[in-house]
């Protein structure tokens, strides 16, 4: 890294999927991107000069912590995408206290650590906190009971804090992601359909934050939501 603060953003599970769509966009607004992720051996080519992998299990706190404290006193930190997620369905009585505890503290957990740490360095500059929840967090989930619930926990948490922070300038925002076409039905039974119009890409919702971070300084657009023409899915067999 060098010496010279420059603009720069940090995106957690940005090794594939939705997070690698926004950390493209990002090198491609100009930002110093510090892509957080445990495996960057099949991420397509960002960008060689403003992308920065940080191989980093996001469940150690302490190493988490000190990667972001390393990034921040080099870096002016303006944008924070809590991307990464994991997902677990089924029946709740089928799932393991493992899995149940890997949800809540990295779906919800890592993401209030990250913008707690970051958060006195936002008030300095106007940053954004970008939350990428579901459309899970705002309904029933019959066989993902925990997984809507950690997401409903960051829809809470995205509402509270921003009007906690609002007068700093500090910008907190919300996406609701429906079906998109990504890894994170691996666990499932199900995923996404087969005609395009089921399903969400990755690079929308990457719009998604360039439309957020498109909006001048008194603007905050709070919530957004994104579903795709029709709701189907398929069965694994």
């Amino acid at each position: 890294m060098e010496s010279v603060k420059k603009k720069s953003a940090i995106v957690t599970g940005a090794s594939s999927g939705i997070g690698a769509a926004i950390s493209r966009k990002l090198c491609g607004l100009g930002y110093e991107v510090f892509g957080f992720g445990r495996d960057f051996d099949r991420l397509e080519p960002v960008s060689t000069e403003l992308f920065h992998p940080v191989i980093c299990d996001l469940l150690d706190t302490n190493a988490l912590c000190a990667h972001v404290k390393q990034i921040a006193s080099e870096y002016t930190v303006h944008v924070l995408v809590n991307n990464a997620g994991v997902g677990y369905y089924g029946l709740h009585e089928e799932l393991n206290p493992s899995n149940i505890s890997r949800l809540v503290r990295t779906n919800l957990e890592v993401p209030m650590i990250l913008t707690q740490q970051l958060m006195r360095h936002f008030k300095q500059h106007a940053g954004f906190v970008i939350n990428i929840s579901s459309v899970t967090a705002n309904g029933s989930n019959p066989h993902g009971c925990a997984y809507g619930a950690t997401k409903a926990g960051l829809a809470s948490f995205s509402h509270s804090l921003f009007d906690e922070v609002r007068k700093y300038g500090v910008k907190v925002v919300t996406i609701y992601p429906d079906m998109t076409k990504t890894d994170l039905y691996r666990n499932a039974d199900f995923r996404e359909g087969e005609e395009p119009e089921s399903y969400l890409l990755p690079d929308e919702v990457a719009d998604a934050v360039e439309f957020v971070l498109s909006q001048r300084d008194g603007l905050v657009v709070s919530d957004i939501t994104l579903k795709p023409q029709l709701h189907r899915i398929r069965r694994k067999k």
